[in-house]
């Protein structure tokens, strides 16, 4: 299934000389491909038309100084809805502007990237691109196994080699967090920071989505009740932002293993994916703060953020 789909949607052979070339008959071809599609292996993406939202995405540019925001159209303001449009929408945007060898960092555990990897198509003469684990896995080894996920397939999407942080995104101490900072393995992973070109982040609040949930505890509920009284609304790769787009500083952050919010700010292009109600606040904290300069997100949210000020960090 995989084969026959990759030759028709890839190389763009049509059914006979598919057949002709896996000595099989055409009808098998046709049959291969509807079922490609029933097993997932071939996804349909409808993508909104550059341009369809102008007006929404040059406000936001112009009023939070945003060198780029891209505007999907979700069909609700579900998360469901918007999690599918914002997804295509970054799809699209990466397959147009990523070029040979760039160093594209990319989050872990990221709801809104796992949308955007799913739905991008493997991007042609591309050439020593590297795609780097910028947040350990969180918690749990399945959560693990996710960050590596998303790494692995946008490496095989730009025809590049991945490089990852193989650690959890936040460990039990500081201490431990130092341990394994000198790892080697981690160490190295590390020092490509300072060369990423392009970064993929996704921005949680402080309550976590159910994908975040179901990796296990990453804070205590004293922890997150703690965050919450010092002002935080959100955070970017677990570093934790309040409503102006200041850092919430706490023990926290010695336990936590990925780029920081000042790496961030030197990453030429800091693309941010994400949308919704739930997020709105944590968003809105990112863009005031500066810490993005880049903004994929739906037309729901983005209507949310033109009625809000800008503020400042």
């Amino acid at each position: 299934m995989t084969r026959v789909a990759r030759l028709y949607y890839e190389e763009r052979l049509i059914q006979s000389e598919i057949a002709n070339k896996l000595g099989i008959t055409q009808v098998a071809v046709s049959r291969l491909l509807k079922k490609a599609e029933e097993n997932g292996i071939v996804r349909t993406t409808v993508v909104t038309p550059p341009g369809a939202f102008a007006e929404l995405e040059e406000t936001l540019e112009q009023r939070f100084g945003l060198s780029q925001v891209i505007v999907g159209e979700a069909t609700s303001d579900s998360e469901e809805a918007v999690l599918a449009a914002i997804g295509s929408a970054a799809a699209e945007f990466l397959e147009s502007t990523i070029r040979s060898g760039e160093v594209i960092g990319i989050s872990s555990w990221s709801s809104s990237l796992l949308s955007t990897v799913e739905q991008m198509h493997p991007i042609r003469k591309l050439e020593n691109c590297v795609v780097v684990q910028l947040l350990g896995g969180i918690g749990s080894p399945s959560a693990e196994q996710h960050a590596n996920h998303l790494a692995v397939r946008l490496s095989r999407l730009v025809r590049g080699e991945a490089r990852f942080l193989p650690v959890p995104g936040v460990v039990g101490s500081a201490n431990a967090a130092k341990v394994l900072l000198k790892e080697p393995n981690v160490s190295g992973t590390v020092a490509l920071f300072d060369k990423v070109s392009l970064a993929l982040v996704g921005i949680g609040s402080v309550e976590p989505s159910a994908l975040v949930a179901s990796s296990g505890n990453i804070f205590s509920k004293a922890e997150l009740e703690q965050l919450q009284k010092q002002g935080a609304v959100g955070d970017i790769c677990i570093r934790f932002i309040d409503a102006k787009g200041k850092p919430v500083k706490g023990a926290h952050d010695e336990r936590v293993i990925g780029m920081d919010l000042e790496e961030l700010t030197r990453v030429p292009r800091s693309v941010a994916v994400c949308g919704g109600k739930r997020k709105s606040a944590a968003i809105l904290g990112a863009i005031r703060g500066k810490w993005i300069n880049t903004l994929v997100t739906d037309q729901h949210t983005a209507a949310r953020l033109v009625k809000a000020q800008p503020g400042k960090a």
